[in-house]
């Protein structure tokens, strides 16, 4: 897995790469079982219409295989609030479950906030699934639980899980 690359996407790219590879991601975090916004079965055409409709409003970061085949994707949601020009959200981090394992969510996890940080943001928020495996990944990568919240969203087969709020401030 050193051969993969981490890539901020142009918007461009992310349309591009909506149709097949950032799509098929999706489905698969989808179908495995991940709470990232949408119910099961989720339709490659839904995950791509997504994946376009993000493209210049979230930053995107891909991991690719030689191939140029995604592995993994990271969005940052900047606020464009006058009062919170300071904090950005990280939103989606997957990894496809043939790539877990390796680093590669760290590695993604690493590059937005790198990228936070040099464009000036402090303060980074997420949301996860309460006892997710993402959560040993936030809390070993510095991330302080700010708490939990009973019934926040459904899972893909449609049950209420509770989440958990995380942050992390940068520099």
């Amino acid at each position: 897995m050193n051969d993969i690359t981490i890539t901020l996407c142009t918007s461009e790219e992310v349309r591009e790469r909506a149709l097949d590879g950032l799509a098929a991601l999706l489905v698969d975090a989808v179908a495995d079982g991940a709470s990232v916004g949408f119910l099961a079965p989720l339709e490659p055409s839904e995950a791509a219409s997504w994946w376009t409709g993000v493209a210049g409003l979230r930053d995107v970061w891909a991991a690719l295989d030689p191939a140029g085949c995604v592995l993994g994707a990271v969005t940052l949601v900047r606020d464009d609030k006058p009062n919170g020009r300071h904090r950005g959200e990280i939103a989606r981090l997957v990894v496809h479950r043939d790539a877990r394992g390796h680093g590669l969510g760290r590695r993604l996890l690493d590059a937005a906030e790198t990228h936070a940080a040099a464009a000036g943001l402090t303060l980074l928020v997420l949301d996860t699934r309460t006892d997710s495996p993402a959560e040993t990944l936030y809390r070993t990568a510095g991330w302080t639980a700010a708490g939990t919240i009973p019934d926040f969203a459904a899972d893909p087969s449609g049950t209420l899980r509770p989440t958990t709020l995380y942050y992390k401030r940068l520099g």
